[in-house]
């Protein structure tokens, strides 16, 4: 096992420049608190919190191959929630499968376009995790096994929390969504293969569903020449993948305490119930900081080595002790409060961490106003990912 007495030729800083946060921050519903902690040479996680009179929207996307498809949703997913709605009245699960949709359908055609020049963008992915909150109701809409987590009081009573998960994972290591991938591919066995140490689709990647990794749903591109020359050749009769999100609505009640929005770099070091406990005996300020905290604490105990050592490692080489964790604590406040008040006042705002941590440290969040959020269509088009 790696010792931390041999961590300095990793090259240590004196802080951890690769941690970003926002301690409290309102909504509608209550306040939230947010927290990324970046492991990869470019940060994978994206995230964002979108803050109105009327309704509150939280997304985490956890990229893979690359940050392309991640930065993408983050600037594409919310404009379409809201045009969507917009139109229909409303939040519905109709406008979130739309609105998936559509930026699934936006970068398959970024992808094509970009093809000549940038072949590998045909391969890069994200997870998606969407939260929003509207008129009461609670919608929780996922691809990939980035995971929302409620902690809420017990039917019997209880002092102790209880841990609700509501999120589904679509991660081959489950054996449920193993049996889903091979009852959809019947005559391409096998299609689900155990490889490095887990299960993988065709040997290649743990998640089902995605936004993006079009080379494994879009069969054309692998008689694409320029592809050719730069992809692997993976032999398939129909798409591996989906962007069909699981969704899940309910109404908020008095028992629900809190929702935890996290990528998977967060549960791959803590359950379901020891994230709900931590933020169940904790302040509010800095929480989502502390489950980072929490979490990198787990993973420097798996690899022998000391906390204050970990977080000192140089991105990149870190992605070696844990992956990029991106967390948002959502508080449900089921009376008037302050924060309110505030948002009943017309407040719209919204809170995006830095697109790269090690280039822009800062504990203060980034603002944008609406037309930011929702850019129109001319601006939506210069934008790239």
């Amino acid at each position: 096992m790696l010792r931390s007495c041999c961590l300095r030729c990793f090259g240590l800083r004196n802080a951890d420049a690769l941690l970003w946060h926002s301690e409290l921050k309102p909504h509608a519903s209550g306040e939230f608190s947010i927290a990324v902690v970046q492991a990869n040479s470019n940060l994978e996680d994206q995230s964002q919190v979108y803050t109105s009179p009327s309704a509150t929207y939280v997304g985490v996307y956890d990229g893979h191959g690359g940050p392309e498809a991640s930065r993408f949703v983050n600037n594409h997913l919310f404009p379409h929630l809201h045009k969507f709605s917009k139109e229909q009245g409303g939040l519905s699960t109709d406008v979130i499968k739309k609105a998936f949709n559509a930026t699934e359908e936006d970068f398959t055609r970024l992808v094509k376009r970009s093809l000549p020049i940038k072949p590998q963008i045909a391969t890069v992915g994200s997870c998606c995790l969407l939260g929003a909150i509207s008129n009461g109701e609670l919608y929780v809409a996922n691809l990939g096994d980035s995971r929302a987590v409620l902690g809420r009081r017990g039917f019997d009573g209880g002092k102790k929390l209880v841990a609700e998960r509501l999120s589904t994972d679509h991660n081959v290591s489950s054996e449920d969504v193993r049996r889903e991938v091979e009852a959809l591919h019947p005559d391409d066995s096998p299609v689900v293969i155990y490889c490095r140490g887990v299960w993988r689709i065709k040997g290649i990647i743990q998640v089902s569903r995605s936004i993006g990794d079009v080379y494994l749903k879009k069969p054309e591109f692998h008689s694409d020449p320029i592809f050719q020359q730069h992809g692997n050749f993976v032999p398939m009769k129909q798409p591996l993948m989906s962007a069909e999100p699981s969704i899940v609505t309910r109404k908020l009640r008095p028992q629900d305490m809190f929702i935890i929005f996290a990528s998977d770099g967060l549960w791959e070091q803590l359950s379901d119930d020891e994230a709900v406990q931590i933020v169940s005996k904790y302040p509010r300020a800095g929480i989502a900081k502390r489950l980072v905290a929490a979490a990198i604490q787990e993973a420097a105990k798996k690899r022998e080595v000391r906390y204050k050592d970990i977080k000192k490692i140089e991105r990149g080489v870190r992605r070696h002790f844990h992956d990029d964790i991106t967390v948002i604590v959502m508080y449900l406040d089921h009376q008037t409060t302050i924060s309110t008040t505030k948002h009943k006042q017309g407040t719209v705002g919204s809170t995006s961490p830095p697109i790269d941590i090690h280039s822009h440290n800062s504990d203060e969040t980034m603002e944008s106003s609406s037309d930011k959020i929702f850019p129109n269509k001319e601006s939506r088009a210069n934008v790239l990912y």
